[in-house]
């Protein structure tokens, strides 16, 4: 494995931040050609020139932009970590960083999260959202606190994390007022024919939504197949098809697509997972979240 000398690294911090040589030289007391000869050593070390001449200051490479936003970062968690073996406070609030699966109703992730920003402590809430497996490998390299998902972590991943079920709720369905009463009478059998806009196949709530189609006898017309639920919900708000949402946001989605309710059903389940590579959380923006989604989902385990 090959170490990165951080004092080297400290010193190239400490020339690009005070805008050249001369300046650090008299922050850190120290002779030019020391200071020269550190910085020669890390761009040997990386293999990359950090500084380019123009004409007699030093400019950053754009290698060397990138290895100071890195050292910008490892110096400032240095300091917090100095504060807090210190027990001084930071002055920073408590960051956490959520990863979302693209396909859950933002509706339902806005619920999940809204508890981590009503702490008594100041929160920096950071989302990112993406696929089921991309989230995985950023959070198996400690990009991500914590990722919110709509299936557990795929059995025989080489990814060490720990699949925490928040619980689950039932389906709605939901249409454009002009034609959500044609298919109020007599639902289920009523969407027999009915243009429909699914999720992808592929997704774990797509597959229970088949099962149920076939078991109740119905065959949809499917007009339209999305990744994205907010999306799905768009196309559905314009009149498009019929369209599946989570039932314990329904009366928001009412409110917001101006659309109404089809019919419920409760037989299908979609099921919300907290996945983290700690098997007990400890971030408390974190534990924030789990513990009101299980308080709004129904713990099912």
């Amino acid at each position: 494995m090959e170490w990165l000398n951080y004092h080297h690294l400290f010193y190239f911090w400490a020339v690009a931040r005070e805008g050249g040589l001369a300046p650090a030289g008299r922050v850190l007391r120290l002779a030019h050609p020391t200071l020269s000869s550190q910085i020669h050593a890390l761009e040997a070390a990386l293999g990359e020139k950090l500084f380019a001449r123009e004409g007699r200051r030093l400019a950053l490479t754009e290698t060397g932009r990138i290895v100071y936003r890195y050292a910008e970062e490892i110096f400032s968690l240095g300091r917090e970590l100095v504060d807090a073996v210190k027990d001084r406070p930071t002055g920073k609030p408590l960051r956490v960083v959520v990863g979302v699966a693209d396909v859950l109703s933002k509706l339902v992730v806005r619920r999940l999260l809204s508890p981590a920003l009503q702490l008594p402590e100041p929160v920096r809430l950071v989302c990112r959202e993406d696929r089921h497996e991309r989230l995985l490998a950023e959070l198996a390299i400690h990009g991500l606190d914590l990722v919110l998902a709509d299936a557990p972590v795929p059995p025989g991943s080489p990814i060490r994390a720990f699949t925490h079920l928040l619980g689950e709720c039932g389906v709605a369905f939901f249409a454009h007022p002009q034609s959500a009463e044609r298919f109020l009478a007599g639902f289920p059998q009523s969407l027999d024919g009915a243009p429909m806009l699914l999720p992808l196949e592929t997704l774990p709530i797509r597959r229970a939504l088949d099962h149920w189609f076939e078991a109740v006898g119905v065959r949809p017309r499917i007009v339209g197949e999305f990744e994205d639920s907010a999306l799905l919900k768009v196309f559905g708000s314009e009149g498009h098809g019929v369209f599946p949402a989570p039932d314990i946001v329904e009366e928001e989605i009412c409110r917001r697509y101006g659309v109404n309710v089809v019919g419920r059903v409760h037989e299908v389940r979609e099921r919300f997972y907290a996945i983290s590579v700690e098997r007990r959380i400890q971030n408390p923006a974190a534990v924030a979240i789990c513990n009101s989604a299980r308080r709004l989902l129904g713990d099912s385990g």
